[in-house]
């Protein structure tokens, strides 16, 4: 009679799963990112603020900031070139709330700067934990794949 499998713990459960959970928060964070940017360049989802128009193109910062959130929404969701899009993208949230936000009150609650606050710490753990399996850079193989492996576990050092 062939053995049953060892029962696995819920942390074991939990921890085989995390590369697959990781691909898809990526694709989350990516895709509301990039609405964010289709709502200010493109007028979609209601236009920029829910007015039905489109940032004036070149207005600074916020025609950047569009374009970085409609790009770099795109590169994260689809997970080419993720970490440095994640990084450029969440510098950009970083610059977004403590030079349009912060300076009217100083949390994010009172001064309208939650999702800037969210999205850069959101896209900065992308930085660090790379896109997950599910990459285009890492299923196609092409020359960021290094970037899209996970690492293998270091052992600690010992000075």
């Amino acid at each position: 009679m062939p053995s049953s499998p060892t029962p696995r713990t819920l942390g074991e459960a939990l921890d085989s799963a995390r590369p697959y959970v990781l691909s898809l928060f990526r694709i989350v964070v990516g895709l509301l990112f990039f609405c964010h940017g289709a709502s200010s360049l493109l007028g979609w989802f209601g236009g920029m603020m829910g007015t039905g128009k489109t940032i004036e193109a070149g207005t600074w910062p916020g025609w950047y900031a569009a374009v970085i959130q409609l790009v770099g929404g795109a590169l994260v969701m689809l997970g080419v070139g993720s970490r440095s899009a994640a990084f450029i993208s969440s510098g950009s949230m970083a610059y977004a709330y403590f030079h349009e936000h912060q300076p009217e009150k100083l949390w994010p609650i009172q001064n309208g700067g939650e999702p800037a606050a969210m999205f850069c710490w959101a896209l900065l753990l992308l930085v660090f934990t790379g896109p997950g399996p599910l990459a285009l850079d890492r299923i196609f193989g092409s020359a960021r794949a290094g970037e899209a492996a996970p690492e293998a576990p270091r052992e600690p050092s010992r000075v």
